[in-house]
C-alpha cells in the first residue's frame, strides 16, 4: 500500500500511474512514463483531467523541458536508496527549468531522505508500506527539524553555514 505525503500530511492520491502496457483511463488524472509520452504525445496532450509524467532515474528532465507546462506532476523515481540522481533532477526542474507544478518522489523513498528531498524541491512523496498516517507525519516533522544547519545550498531550508559566515563577516 502506498501513501502520499504532501506538505507534511498524508493526503488522498487521485493520480493513477499507467504503465506502458496498460490502457490509459479515459477520465481522471494519470501519470505516464516518458516512453508513453513520446509515443502518444498527441493523444495525451489533449487530456483535461490532469497529466503527469514519471521519469526513471536515468532520464533527465531536459527530455521534457519544452512540454513541462503540460504536466501537473513530475514523478521522479528512486529505484534504490543509493541512487540519488532524482535529487539533481528535482533541483533542475525547480531551479533551472522553472517548473511550478508538483515534483513527486516515487520508488524506494525512505524516512532518512525526507529532509534532503524537501530541500531539493520535492513537494510530495509516495511512501510504500502500511505505516499509519500519524506516524508518517510525525516522521516528516522530525526529519525537517533534525538539523539546524546546512552546508549545501538548496531551494528550501536553512541558509548554508558558509553564507551565514560571509554575511556575518561583512556586517
Amino acid at each position: 500500500m502506498t501513501k502520499l505525503l504532501k506538505d507534511g500530511k498524508v493526503t488522498p492520491d487521485t493520480w493513477v500511474h499507467v504503465t506502458d502496457g496498460d490502457a490509459v483511463p479515459e477520465t481522471g488524472p494519470v501519470i505516464v512514463t516518458l516512453a508513453r509520452w513520446q509515443a502518444e504525445h498527441n493523444s495525451l496532450a489533449g487530456r483535461t483531467d490532469g497529466l503527469g509524467i514519471r521519469l526513471e532515474s536515468g532520464q533527465s528532465p531536459e527530455a521534457i523541458k519544452d512540454d513541462l507546462a503540460r504536466f501537473a506532476v513530475v514523478a521522479l523515481e528512486f529505484p534504490k536508496f543509493g541512487d540519488g540522481r532524482a535529487y539533481s533532477h528535482a533541483r533542475m526542474l525547480k531551479d533551472r527549468l522553472g517548473y511550478e507544478g508538483e515534483v513527486r518522489a516515487v520508488g524506494d523513498v525512505l524516512r532518512d531522505q525526507y529532509r534532503a528531498m524537501y530541500r531539493c524541491g520535492f513537494d510530495a512523496l509516495e511512501i510504500a508500506g502500511d505505516r499509519p498516517a500519524d506516524k508518517l507525519e510525525a516522521d516528516w516533522r522530525a526529519a525537517l527539524g533534525e538539523l539546524r544547519h546546512a552546508y549545501q545550498p538548496a531551494l528550501r531550508g536553512p541558509e548554508p553555514v558558509l553564507r551565514q559566515r560571509h554575511r556575518a563577516a561583512a556586517a
